[in-house]
């Protein structure tokens, strides 16, 4: 297959036929050539017309010109090489179960990637998805990252019947290593997959809404619900020495990653004790040297 070929637009049609209800889980698909970030305009497009966007709907870019991650870090992607999506969701849950909703949409990327015939996809708390790689990169270990999540409220909205979310995904399909921003990137081309983005976004989109399904089905507690055990089944953070450096250079909190609590947050088991730490706390969460 034409590396032309593999960047073939997204069928719109289709995918509206697939996704929207009542065939799918979707009220609303935007497609746009271009965004500078599905977030921020997915965000600012609800705030604008609440009333518009039904959930779950989903804004979907061909290209990303500058995407955000977590603190304020930025991402690009270049023309159809990449699955950009922000999906906006009014889960019916209390402000103390929505740190799961990035952790389920990291299990969501990675069922859409296994889908996709590559094996091994892992979660690095709060928000990656990585591959497995044959050396070691700093603060990832034998990883390299394949994806990111980026979840947001949507301030200023009513929260009846929930609040409204905006969780957005970044997965790197079809770069090479040239495209990719930098050396501990990775992709699905890169580890010997095929992957149409389509069919990408039909998996993801299906499974975060099924996951945050359950979850609302279970009050929130992703313990009961089972989904706190699927999670840790895929992490590559727990169970790991890592070293966490806090937002504004506060502090940095060293121990092992041990599990992750009921709100989402993870819990380090640290030489004066356990300590508990946010992912709004975090800046940045490195594996520390033996890291598998």
């Amino acid at each position: 297959m034409s590396h032309d070929r593999r960047r073939a637009p997204l069928d719109v049609p289709a995918l509206r036929r697939a996704l929207l209800a009542p065939a799918g889980p979707l009220a609303r698909l935007d497609v746009v050539e271009v965004s500078a970030s599905t977030n921020t305009e997915l965000v600012g497009a609800v705030r604008a017309a609440p009333g518009g966007w039904p959930a779950p709907a989903a804004l979907v870019a061909e290209h990303q010109a500058a995407g955000r991650g977590r603190a304020g870090r930025s991402w690009e992607t270049p023309p159809r090489a990449a699955l950009t999506v922000s999906v906006l969701l009014r889960p019916r849950l209390a402000a103390s179960g929505l740190g799961w909703l990035p952790l389920l949409a990291g299990l969501a990327v990675a069922r859409a990637v296994d889908a996709a015939g590559v094996e091994g996809a892992a979660l690095k708390w709060p928000n990656d998805v990585l591959l497995p790689a044959a050396d070691v990169a700093p603060g990832l270990g034998r990883y390299r990252k394949v994806a990111g999540v980026l979840a947001e409220v949507v301030p200023g909205v009513p929260d009846a019947p929930g609040p409204a979310v905006v969780v957005g995904v970044g997965l790197n399909v079809d770069q090479a290593a040239t495209e990719l921003p930098v050396p501990t990137a990775t992709s699905l081309a890169l580890a010997g997959a095929e992957a149409d983005r389509g069919v990408l976004l039909d998996t993801l989109v299906r499974e975060l809404a099924g996951l945050t399904a359950e979850l609302e089905a279970a009050g929130g507690d992703a313990a009961a619900a089972g989904l706190a055990a699927r999670y840790a089944a895929a992490s590559a953070t727990l169970g790991t020495a890592v070293r966490a450096e806090l937002a504004g250079g506060r502090d940095v909190v060293e121990g092992e990653a041990v599990r992750v609590a009921a709100d989402g947050a993870l819990v380090l088991a640290t030489a004066e004790g356990e300590r508990t730490v946010t992912a709004g706390d975090v800046h940045h969460l490195r594996a520390q040297p033996g890291h598998r």
